[in-house]
């Protein structure tokens, strides 16, 4: 962003939802209960694939800037123990909905799910695939921590049919690694990708983040120049969360020297430059693909998607989360599990049969549509309002209030409109969640700070 668009920041500012949902995690309320999530996984029909998610709320070590629900367990029965519940809840998931259900998706996440024992991880596929049927094309996914990958995993989840790993990196900086807390050497990165990839796990993905204390321009290029040789099938490029009222462990770190909002654009602009003189395609608000991975297929097919994961391949209407904290998001509405492992398991132990869900939101049919809307923003950067309004046999001045918001966003060159159909300008890409925010109809002052920074 150049000094003459500066002043956008004075119009752009505050905390906004990253919209991987709608209605997001702050309308999630305890009026929901098992109960829902049973009534709702029952009424899948029996023909319709699911995407599966699975979280691991452990990590070897914390990182400071981190805002995922995760903890450092070192106790290796403990964490076979948190399997068995994963296996266990699945048992239940599997009474509701029937055995041979295909699934489309499967992600592990966490955490860092490579933290199970491998004969824990082992047991636990063993039953998806025993009872689930994994289409052919199917992407089944891990998140790993290249500076605590036990050895013997990558064969592991070659043989165990994983086909794309993420690994963070974050910043390869020595201060900023310093400063948050996460000392990952280049040589760990690579080795780690390396290793992947000749056990057979074909498609790496790499996280960066900016917005971290001590980044400037120069250590997030340089970060990316390095990164783009490695030649990941995809990166997240993630602006970092300050949400400290929900993970005190950002207060750990130097916070006095966050970059303000003008740098944090800066440096979301120079990572933009380096991935794209590399040939990576920018898909939405933040990630990048190589020409022939699947992500920028389904971009350029109009069939990309976003939810609790990110954006994704995945067309499942049907996404079960597994485990601690793990969400689901279900025709009927959504619903999340006990956050914490030992919530988790106090639920999972007190019956025989019931989900381990604490709260969740019902969705209403305002829902579903203003659904479609801010997804189609998110990952294709436009949307058809008179195309929505006719697909879902609404008045034709549904949405006449929001369009009208968009005035301001029109002036300043960040969107353009004609007739009713909206188009996110590349000088937008920035600001789309502001975009996207004009249909949320639960936002207000009360909401946006429940929300991390918008740029």
């Amino acid at each position: 962003m150049n000094a003459a668009d500066s002043t956008l920041l004075s119009r752009y500012g505050g905390n906004l939802p990253r919209y991987t949902s709608y209605p997001t995690a702050a309308q999630f309320s305890d009026a929901v209960g098992p109960v829902d999530s049973q009534e709702w996984l029952s009424a899948l029909p029996a023909t319709q694939p699911v995407s599966l998610y699975l979280h691991v709320p452990f990590c070897d070590t914390l990182c400071r800037f981190c805002g995922c629900n995760t903890a450092v367990l070192r106790d290796t029965d403990a964490r076979a123990a948190y399997a068995a519940l994963l296996h266990e809840e699945l048992r239940r998931i599997l009474k509701l909905i029937g055995t041979g259900r295909r699934v489309t998706h499967l992600q592990w996440g966490g955490g860092t799910p490579t933290t199970l024992p491998a004969g824990a991880m082992r047991r636990v596929m063993q039953v998806i695939r025993q009872n689930f049927t994994i289409t052919p094309d199917a992407e089944i996914s891990i998140e790993v921590d290249p500076r605590h990958l036990p050895p013997e995993y990558p064969a592991l989840l070659h043989e165990l049919g994983f086909n794309r790993a993420s690994m963070g990196v974050q910043d390869l900086d020595p201060q900023v690694q310093d400063a948050c807390g996460r000392i990952q050497s280049w040589e760990q990165t690579r080795a780690c990708l390396d290793a992947l990839r000749n056990a057979g796990v074909a498609s790496v993905n790499i996280d960066l983040i900016y917005g971290l204390p001590r980044q400037d321009t120069d250590s997030v290029t340089r970060t990316a120049q390095a990164v783009a040789t490695l030649r990941p099938d995809r990166l997240a490029v993630f602006g970092y969360a300050h949400v400290p009222w929900k993970q005190k462990r950002q207060n750990l770190m130097p916070v006095g020297e966050l970059p303000d909002a003008q740098a944090r654009i800066e440096q979301r602009a120079a990572i933009d430059a380096v991935l794209r003189h590399d040939h990576f395609l920018p898909v939405g608000l933040d990630h990048y693909a190589s020409p022939d991975d699947s992500m920028a297929r389904a971009m350029r097919a109009g069939t990309l998607h976003r939810n609790f994961q990110g954006y994704t391949v995945d067309g499942a209407a049907a996404l079960i989360g597994v485990g601690a904290s793990a969400i689901s998001s279900l025709p009927g509405g959504m619903t999340q599990n006990a956050v914490s492992s030992a919530a988790y398991a106090r639920l999972m132990a007190q019956t025989t049969d019931s989900l381990p869900v604490v709260r969740g939101v019902r969705l209403e049919d305002d829902d579903r549509v203003r659904a479609t809307i801010i997804e189609q923003i998110m990952c294709t950067m436009q949307v058809d309002v008179d195309q929505i309004i006719l697909d879902h046999d609404l008045p034709a001045s549904s949405f006449d209030t929001e369009l009208s918001r968009l005035a301001p966003m029109m002036r300043d060159g960040l969107v353009s409109m004609t007739a009713r159909h909206v188009r996110v300008t590349e000088k937008g890409r920035p600001f789309v969640r502001h975009v996207a925010a004009v249909f949320d109809r639960y936002l207000s002052p009360q909401t946006t700070p429940l929300h991390a920074s918008a740029l």
